[in-house]
């Protein structure tokens, strides 16, 4: 296995790793996993959340980018955060060439925070359409020619619905620290910023869940999978044993099976 680190932008926390198995001469990577690390989107949480991940992932034949991103406190929350999970994703067009990446699939390994950004970043055609540029600061740049988009999303126990989440105040106002608010300060911020706004999807979202998950409800996979169910699109939940660490444990059945979901949408 090889591990190459580059920067998409000039702050600290603007960079991704690329995980790469060994291929025979003259092959190529079939697809990228990006891994998106969680932690409510807080700064004290960082990639080396993501890390065991992207390397079981590449121990097992698949090329992973574990990315890195400004959270709040650091520069992040409403836009960057967002900006930035986009430039970080779009960074593999310029890595293709160079590293043998075939990029027709790319799917996006999600948990917590992590999990509503890969299921927000999937939706980036459908919010260019949205027209709902908020009135005091700059929104993501959400498509143009360079942009790579995602094919495929498992998230782990993410946080797929916001209004909900906001409403829940879990992790003690997490979404209104992300978003720089509340939702009645800022509406189309919050409109713009929920995984819910664009369903349906054109590309598969499975929503894991851990069975004993206290940290994550479970109604935040259940309700995306439901919307998303009724407007026609190829979603599903699937619940596995264990709490909310367990889907990022290499050791776990939980783990395990987010790693065969995430194979059998690279296929």
């Amino acid at each position: 296995m090889k591990r190459h680190k580059y920067q998409y932008g000039e702050d600290a926390s603007q960079w991704g790793e690329l995980f790469l198995p060994e291929l025979p001469p003259g092959a190529e990577h079939r697809g990228v996993v990006v891994v998106i690390h969680g932690g409510y989107w807080r700064s004290q949480y960082g990639a080396e959340l993501g890390e065991p991940i992207a390397k079981d992932l590449a121990a097992h034949g698949m090329a992973a980018w574990n990315l890195e991103y400004r959270r709040a406190g650091n520069g992040g929350g409403w836009p960057n955060t967002f900006i930035d999970v986009l430039a970080g994703i779009d960074k593999l067009g310029d890595l293709a060439a160079k590293h043998a990446l075939n990029l027709g699939p790319v799917v996006a390994l999600g948990h917590s925070a992590g999990g509503h950004l890969a299921a927000w970043a999937a939706g980036r055609g459908k919010l260019a359409q949205l027209g709902m540029p908020d009135a005091d600061r700059q929104v993501p740049r959400t498509s143009d020619a360079s942009a790579v988009h995602l094919t495929g999303v498992v998230s782990q126990s993410g946080l797929l619905n916001l209004a909900e989440a906001e409403k829940l105040n879990l992790s003690n106002g997490a979404v209104s620290n992300l978003l720089g608010g509340s939702s009645s300060k800022y509406p189309h911020r919050y409109k713009y910023a929920d995984p819910m706004t664009v369903l349906p999807l054109a590309v598969p979202v499975i929503a894991v869940h851990g069975s004993e998950d206290t940290t994550v409800p479970l109604g935040q996979s259940a309700s995306y999978v439901n919307a998303g169910t009724t407007a026609n699109m190829e979603t599903r939940l699937v619940r596995v044993p264990g709490d909310h660490y367990a889907l990022i444990d290499p050791k776990t059945p939980g783990y395990r099976a987010c790693r065969e979901l995430v194979r059998s949408l690279l296929r």
